[in-house]
């Protein structure tokens, strides 16, 4: 995530012509990754924020401690680590609005007990005025909206605007210098909308797509959240984050150390596949936040070795991919240590039916922030999309051929449907191109081990189960290739995306046979969506109806979180892998699509 100022010898050119850019600003283009910048010749001045014509010509300059951080042009372009949780810095603009609900909430849980202490952050805290704040920017609440796609719905007509710049956050001089530090030049979207609500204490459900920068988005407000309680870390974490795989739990504990150090908030993680004893000695030594998978968790509940009782500040992240792993019944089972009197933030990348019932049974009046279209499963338009029919025996030399056709060293991840079929593709592909595996089964020291390897380009090909769709922060990676098509449209969505990300370009690959035909509409849709050519093969394919029968997700139906109360009672049948466990069965719900629990 750091800034890096790489040398005058890095192969910049300028961008397109951009008439839309204010003057003087200039487009660049680092020709090694890919990314997109801004320059300012007058300023010297880069940055991947598109900047914006300001009413105040003092706004286009950035904070002054940003010198340590932000390097001029003379001294060469910087860049940034991909980072799950990073925001596309080179896209911006479309169409957007903001929308006040008016429809009532209802929940089991009650706030009637709380103080006015509880719920509000005051002024007093040294946030102050959001509305005074805001027009630092130069830029109206709704203007920014409009340009970033932000929908806010509310019970009510209190939308705190948006903070637009660090500095109209009033955020601690100690989390400014991190942020700073770390070569961000202003708020994403996701974050910026986020913030005020947060800082009111307000329940919130954020729908945005993965990499928009929503671990900062509860982190940073739950840092504040931490200082205004505090607790005695001893008793048990203030804050607790549940999240769906052991790789996100680990990045969100690395992003909550670096931030939150010269805050002096610790942080543990709690996941299986790894010993207990290191993560029940830092519980003993007493942590403010616990990041956790739920499977892990509710072991260490059931030893009696955690209180929840100080926990006034929860954060389900990537909420759909913990319903669709199955840990609906762990979610709940931990819901019911953490006082009724809390705060709840759910981050999400989907919004369908099973993630609108659980937010309905554990969020009261929350505050619903959209960033784009929730009701469109969309790809990154950055990401060239090639869809191949091919037959299963044709994958192996087709892959062959995408393989040496990539520059050395290349960072490149192939996604395989099965465990076995990893293993057995990445034994088949070490020899020539140093590839490694990553699945389910692996223990977490050769996850990590992998993942380094990976990261650090000494294994540049990884070949991995959906473990790796989701949350893993890697940079640079160039191309995506689907050997097996996955189990839904959305898995493919997130699969794609591990590429083309942070202003960077793409490419993706997929083979898909007959038997992936009942995807073939939901994929010409996003192919669609994203301006990608379509092949004649699977347009045929979803003229002819196939997979016409198969329960699809409802994207765009049902009402707003806001508008319609409870969804009605949770029939699903309970079985499956638990995989916050290890493997282990423990009441996990069965997924909808065969293959879900292989991973």
């Amino acid at each position: 995530m750091a800034a890096i100022a790489t040398s005058p010898s890095t192969d910049i050119r300028y961008g397109p012509d951009d008439p839309t850019l204010p003057k003087p600003w200039k487009g660049l283009v680092d020709g090694k990754t890919g990314y997109l910048y801004y320059w300012n010749p007058e300023t010297n001045v880069t940055q991947y924020e598109r900047p914006v014509i300001t009413l105040n010509a003092s706004s286009a300059v950035p904070y002054k401690s940003l010198s340590s951080s932000v390097q001029k042009f003379s001294q060469g372009c910087r860049t940034v680590n991909d980072d799950d949780d990073k925001y596309n810095r080179g896209c911006n603009g479309g169409s957007m609005k903001v929308a006040s609900g008016t429809g009532s909430y209802q929940s089991a849980r009650s706030r009637s007990d709380h103080s006015h202490d509880d719920l509000i952050v005051k002024a007093s805290s040294g946030f102050g005025s959001f509305s005074s704040k805001v027009a630092e920017s130069g830029l109206s609440a709704n203007s920014y909206r409009d340009r970033h796609d932000i929908t806010v719905t509310v019970s009510g007509d209190n939308v705190p605007p948006p903070f637009t710049s660090f500095e109209a956050t009033g955020f601690p001089s100690e989390i400014l210098r991190e942020v700073y530090h770390a070569g961000f030049s202003a708020p994403t979207p996701i974050q910026a909308q986020s913030w005020p609500i947060a800082l009111q204490g307000s329940d919130i459900v954020a729908i945005a797509k993965t990499g928009s920068g929503k671990t900062l988005g509860y982190l940073i407000p739950g840092f504040t959240h931490i200082k205004q309680r505090r607790n005695n870390p001893k008793l048990g974490p203030t804050v607790l984050v549940l999240s769906p795989t052991r790789e996100l739990a680990t990045q969100i504990q690395a992003e909550a150390a670096k931030f939150g150090k010269s805050s002096k908030i610790s942080c543990t993680c709690l996941y299986g596949g790894a010993p207990k004893g290191p993560q029940l000695r830092d519980l003993d030594r007493g942590v403010d936040i616990v990041v956790a998978t739920p499977g892990r968790l509710n072991d260490i509940i059931e030893m009696r070795r955690i209180s929840l009782r100080q926990v006034s500040y929860l954060v389900l992240d990537e909420a759909d991919r913990m319903l669709d792993m199955g840990f609906e019944p762990q979610i709940r089972k931990i819901v019911k240590e953490v006082p009724t009197s809390r705060q709840t933030l759910m981050y999400t990348a989907t919004w369908p039916k099973e993630v609108r019932r659980i937010a309905a049974d554990l969020l009261v009046r929350p505050v619903q922030i959209n960033i784009g279209n929730v009701d469109e499963l969309a790809a990154n338009k950055a990401i060239t999309q090639y869809v191949e029919v091919l037959s299963p025996m044709e994958k192996h030399r087709r892959l062959d051929q995408i393989l040496r056709s990539q520059e050395p060293g290349s960072k490149i991840i192939i996604f395989c449907s099965t465990k076995k079929m990893c293993d057995q593709l990445a034994r088949k592909l070490t020899r020539q191109f140093d590839a490694a595996a990553i699945h389910g089964d692996k223990s977490q020291g050769e996850r990590d081990h992998v993942l380094s390897q990976f990261r650090t380009g000494r294994s540049p090909v990884l070949v991995a189960t959906d473990v790796a769709a989701r949350g893993l922060d890697i940079k640079d990676i160039r191309v995506v290739i689907n050997f097996d098509f996955p189990t839904g449209i959305e898995d493919y969505v997130h699969r794609i995306g591990r590429t083309g990300r942070a202003g960077a370009t793409g490419v993706a690959f997929t083979f898909f046979c007959d038997q992936d035909a009942k995807h073939a509409s939901d994929l010409v849709k996003v192919l669609n969506g994203a301006n990608q050519c379509v092949p004649v093969e699977i347009r045929d394919m979803a003229l002819r109806g196939n997979g016409m029968g198969k329960a699809k997700r409802q994207w765009g139906s049902g009402p707003s979180i806001l508008g319609g109360g409870r969804f009605g009672h949770y029939d699903s049948v309970y079985g499956g892998w638990d995989a916050g466990r290890g493997g282990s069965r423990h009441g996990a719900r069965r997924s909808r699509s065969p293959g879900r629990n292989l991973v």
